[in-house]
C-alpha cells in the first residue's frame, strides 16, 4: 500500500494546530503540531534539494534526543532516504564502523563530536551536517539551520509503499561481535502506533493531554511512542541527559503524564532524596521494559507515586509492544506471582513458544519465544546469514528462552543468545569478549551477566592471562570503554588460571555464568 506520510501529518496539523507537539527541553524548543509539520516538511525537501538525497541513499544521525527528534520518523516517513538511528553513546570506534556498514551520504552529528568525527567522516566521502552552530567554520561541514534557510515548507509528496521502502534503520548488538543493522517500513511503525492503541487502558493513557517525557535514547525503544502519541494529539518531551533530578525538575515544571523508564532508574529515583522536594503529582503512566519490577521497590514505587505503572516488553526486531503488564495487573500482581512475568501479549502479535526442533510446546513447558506481527522487521540490512538464521516465515526467533501460564501471562527465565541486559542496554557476550582478547595480555575470556540490586544484571568477565603477562583490571575495563562504550564494559573482572572448555576448544560460558545465579529462582534479571 502507498502512503504520503506528509498528507497524514498534514491533516493531524489541522486537527490540533496550535496545540504543542514538541519540547526540547535542554534547547528551550517548542512546537505546534502546525509548526512541527512545516519544520519536518522544510527538512525532508531540505534533504533531497541541498543535500541531494534520494530512494536508496543513507542518512546517519549521530544525535542526542533533542535534535534526533527533528529527523525521526515524522521526517523519515516524508520522504524517500532513509534516516540510521546510532547511540550516541556508543564509542568512536563503533561509530565508525557503522558509518563503514552502512554508507551514508550524509551524517548529521551533535556540534561538540566534530574535532573528533569530522575527518574520520570526511576520509570516507561522508557531508557533514552539524546541527548547532560551530565555533568556526570547517571545510566540509555544513550547519543544519544554514541548510534549511530558504526551504520551503511545502509538504514534499512523496509517496512509499509502507511495507516494503526501508526508511529507517536502527543498530542492535550482534552475536557474533558487530552491530546488526535493523531496517523499517512504515507499517512497523505504525504496528507500534497501533500496538498503543489496542489495550485499552493504553488507549485511555494516550491522549490530546499526554505530555510524554523521553529520558531514554529516542534512538531506541523510547522513540517509538513518537507516532502514538502524535496521533492522539498528544506532546512528546525530549531530556538529553539521563539526569534524575533534571528529570524531576522537568516533570514538574512541564506537568508531564507520561514517561519511560528502565527498572534500574526507578530504583534510583526511589533512593533520590532530592526527588522528594518536586511535584510529581502530574504523573499517570510510567511505562517500564527490559526487565521486571522487584516487588520490594514496586511496593514502595506504588506507595510514592500511586498505580501508574505498565512493563512493556518488545524488541529492536520487533517494534511494537510484544507484551504488556497493565496497570490493572499491578494491582494484584505481586499476589499472584505475575509482576515477574512480562505481561500477555498484545493484539495482533503472534508468539509461540518452541522446542529445538521448533515445534510448539505444551502449555507451561519452556522453551524459545518466537514473534510474528506487523512490527516484526524483514530482517537486517546486509546481513543475509544472521536474517537466514534469526527469521522463519515471518516469525523472528527472539532467543528469549520463557513458558506462558494457563492465564496467558508470559514468564521469560533464560536467555538462549549471550545477552546481558545492564541498566536496559543490550549487550552481547562476544563483542564484549572480542574486545578484551584484542588486550595484549589477555590470551582469552568469558564475559557472562551476573545479578546486581542496581542494574538487573552487570556485564562481568573471568579472563585468563597470557604466559608471563599481568595488568591491572582496571585497565582492562578501560581499554572495553574506548573500544565500545562506557555502557558495554564490564563492571567487574576476575583475573582466573583457567576457564571451562568443550573438547573442540571452545569456552563454555554458560558453565561460568552457572556458579553466579546458582541461587536465583530465574537465570535473567
Amino acid at each position: 500500500m502507498k502512503m504520503d506520510f506528509a498528507r497524514v501529518m498534514g491533516q493531524l496539523a489541522a486537527q490540533f494546530a496550535d496545540q504543542e507537539a514538541l519540547v526540547n527541553i535542554e534547547r528551550n524548543r517548542r512546537y505546534t503540531f502546525r509548526e512541527l509539520h512545516r519544520l519536518t516538511n522544510r527538512i525532508a525537501n531540505m534533504m533531497r534539494t541541498r543535500l541531494g538525497l534520494h530512494r536508496g541513499d543513507v542518512a546517519l544521525c549521530i544525535l542526542e534526543n533533542d535534535n534526533l527528534s527533528l529527523l525521526h520518523a515524522w521526517t523519515a516517513f516524508k520522504g524517500d532516504v532513509a534516516v540510521a538511528h546510532t547511540n550516541i553513546r556508543d564509542a568512536f570506534d563503533e561509530h565508525r564502523w557503522q558509518v563503514e556498514f552502512i554508507r551514508p551520504k550524509v551524517v548529521f552529528i551533535e556540534t561538540p563530536l566534530l574535532d573528533r568525527y569530522a575527518d574520520m567522516l570526511r576520509e570516507r566521502g561522508v557531508t557533514v551536517v552539524c546541527m548547532d552552530e560551530p565555533a568556526a567554520p570547517r571545510e566540509g561541514v555544513h550547519h543544519f539551520r544554514d541548510l534549511l534557510d530558504g526551504i520551503p515548507d511545502t509538504e514534499p509528496g512523496v509517496q512509499s509503499d509502507t511495507q516494503s521502502d526501508i526508511l529507517i534503520y536502527r543498530f542492535t548488538g550482534g552475536t557474533t561481535g558487530r552491530s546488526k543493522c535493523a531496517q523499517y517500513t512504515i507499517d512497523n511503525w505504525l504496528a507500534a502506533r497501533d500496538t498503543m492503541y489496542a489495550d485499552a487502558e493504553q488507549s485511555v493513557a494516550l491522549n490530546r493531554e499526554t505530555r510524554y517525557l523521553h529520558i531514554a535514547p529516542v534512538s531506541h525503544g523510547s522513540g517509538l511512542s513518537f507516532l502514538p502519541t502524535l496521533f492522539r494529539g498528544g506532546c512528546t518531551l525530549t531530556q538529553n541527559a539521563a539526569d534524575l533530578k533534571a528529570w524531576c525538575r522537568n516533570v514538574e515544571a512541564e506537568k508531564v503524564t507520561t514517561t519511560l523508564m528502565v527498572p534500574t532508574l526507578v530504583n534510583l529515583l526511589l533512593d533520590l532524596p532530592e526527588a522528594t522536594g518536586y511535584d510529581l503529582s502530574s504523573l499517570r503512566t510510567l511505562y517500564y521494559g527490559a526487565a521486571p519490577m522487584s516487588p520490594s521497590k514496586l511496593g514502595q514505587a506504588q506507595q510514592r507515586f500511586g498505580n501508574i505503572f505498565f512493563q512493556l516488553y518488545g524488541a529492536t526486531e520487533c517494534a511494537q509492544a510484544v507484551c504488556t503488564l497493565t496497570q490493572s495487573d499491578h494491582l494484584t500482581a505481586i499476589e499472584t506471582g505475575r509482576l515477574a512475568s512480562a505481561g500477555r501479549p498484545t493484539i495482533g502479535i503472534e508468539m509461540r513458544i518452541v522446542d529445538e526442533a521448533g515445534n510448539d510446546v505444551a502449555r507451561g513447558a519452556t522453551g524459545e519465544i518466537w514473534l510474528r506481527g506487523r512490527g516484526t522487521i524483514s530482517g537486517y540490512y546486509g546481513n543475509p546469514e544472521g536474517t537466514a538464521s534469526e527469521f522463519s516465515d515471518g516469525f523472528w526467533k527472539s532467543g528469549d528462552l520463557g513458558y506462558v501460564d494457563e492465564a496467558g501471562y508470559v514468564f521469560i527465565v533464560d536467555r538462549k543468545k549471550d545477552m546481558i541486559i545492564s541498566g536496559g542496554f543490550n549487550v552481547y557476550a562476544v563483542e564484549v569478549e572480542a574486545s578484551l582478547n584484542a588486550h595484549p595480555a589477555v590470551f582469552m575470556s568469558a564475559v557472562v551477566g551476573v545479578p546486581h540490586d542496581k542494574w538487573g544484571e552487570a556485564v562481568h568477565a573471568e579472563v585468563v592471562l597470557r604466559p608471563g603477562a599481568t595488568v591491572e583490571t582496571e585497565v582492562l575495563i578501560e581499554h572495553v570503554k574506548d573500544t565500545l562504550g562506557r555502557f558495554k564494559a564490564p563492571k567487574t573482572i576476575a583475573v582466573v588460571e583457567a576457564l571451562p572448555v568443550s573438547a573442540v576448544g571452545k569456552v563454555l560460558r554458560r558453565r561460568v555464568r552457572e556458579k553466579y545465579w546458582a541461587d536465583q529462582p530465574r537465570q535473567v534479571s
